[in-house]
């Protein structure tokens, strides 16, 4: 027996490239799965009567979407990183420029000026930082949380309210009976 799939169960690579295409052209014309396999069965629909199933349309639009986009992507990831490199570059070379200024030396003191030229290069780096991890999607956002102490008379004050509640609500339901009849 032959090793692999047998010839009539082999995927026409070629000819699911060009389903997806169609598939992903139908959807995006605003159609719905249902509507594409429907269209697809035609005779005289793009595929030549080769109906494809609703639930191989959403596999097919995913990779056609991943095919399309994802290329664009990364290529636009490369040129933006590139940029905030070449920036990043710039705020290190001004950093480097006045940061023995900055220091001072124990004859003369730190100058102001270049002390603020650091500061705001060390700043600059810093947002170049955070935009390069925004652009490769690792940027991580702050979360803050408030905690609050709970005691024991806050439990049993929880349980006399919620008591309250329900004898009331009890009440405002016996007055509505009497009040229905």
């Amino acid at each position: 027996m032959a090793a692999g799939p047998s010839p009539s169960r082999r995927k026409n690579v070629a000819a699911t490239a060009e389903h997806a295409a169609i598939v992903f052209d139908l959807k995006a014309q605003g159609l719905s799965y249902r509507a594409i396999e429907a269209i697809t069965a035609a005779l005289d629909g793009p595929t030549g009567g080769k109906r494809i199933a609703a639930s191989t349309v959403g596999e097919l639009i995913r990779d056609e979407a991943a095919r399309r986009v994802d290329p664009r992507v990364d290529e636009w990831r490369a040129i933006q990183i590139e940029r905030l490199e070449s920036v990043l570059r710039d705020h290190r070379a001004l950093r480097d420029a006045h940061w023995q200024r900055a220091m001072g030396t124990e004859e003369k003191g730190p100058e102001v000026a270049a002390a603020l030229a650091v500061d705001r290069a060390l700043n600059g780096m810093a947002r170049v930082v955070e935009q390069e991890s925004k652009v490769l999607g690792i940027h991580v956002t702050k979360i803050e949380a408030q905690v609050t102490e709970v005691t024991q008379q806050d439990l049993e004050m929880q349980e006399i309210i919620a008591e309250a509640k329900a004898k009331v609500a009890a009440e405002e339901a016996a007055l509505r009976g009497e009040a229905s009849e």
